[in-house]
């Protein structure tokens, strides 16, 4: 019997590999009639960010505030990368962005999140991007390599570049 994928969930880092992985989503979407959700995890801040931030913002309230400006600010760059996604689809692929019932801004451990999510919103896979090549990550990149690891359902990575 062939799997029936009804959500998908669709990782992204809004890097640029992230748009090629989004489309590959969105056609498996389309093509099975799957409701893709966007998610997006920011790391919370470390303990050096937070002593930094302490020395060199000593109000309290003031540090609150940065870090909800932190937040603030993600949002805007996950709806802006989602907006220019929009915008560089063909007219006649525009309306596959229907298909996106959710966009999600979370905060965590970004592979055990996705996990959870995928897990919490039922879905039946989870689509990502892989790095380029850097010095600081291998190609797949730390948290795709976690997700595939732990992962009770498929993981579908788009390659960089594609």
């Amino acid at each position: 019997m062939l799997p029936d994928i009804k959500h998908v969930l669709f990782a992204t880092d809004m890097s640029e590999n992230a748009d090629s992985a989004l489309r590959y989503g969105l056609s498996l979407a389309k093509a099975t009639g799957a409701a893709v959700h966007v998610l997006n995890v920011a790391e919370p801040l470390s303990q050096d960010a937070h002593a930094t931030l302490s020395i060199f913002v000593q109000d309290k309230e003031l540090r609150k505030k940065a870090i909800g400006d932190r937040h603030e600010a993600m949002r805007t760059m996950l709806k802006d990368s989602q907006k220019r996604f929009l915008a560089a689809l063909p007219d006649d692929e525009k309306d596959t962005y229907q298909l996106i019932s959710s966009v999600e801004l979370a905060e965590g451990n970004p592979a055990e999140t996705i996990l959870q999510r995928a897990k919490k919103l039922d879905c039946d896979l989870i689509v990502m991007g892989s790095h380029e090549h850097s010095t600081s990550h291998t190609f797949l990149g730390t948290v795709t390599k976690r997700v595939l690891r732990r992962s009770s359902i498929p993981v579908l990575v788009v390659p960089a570049g594609e």
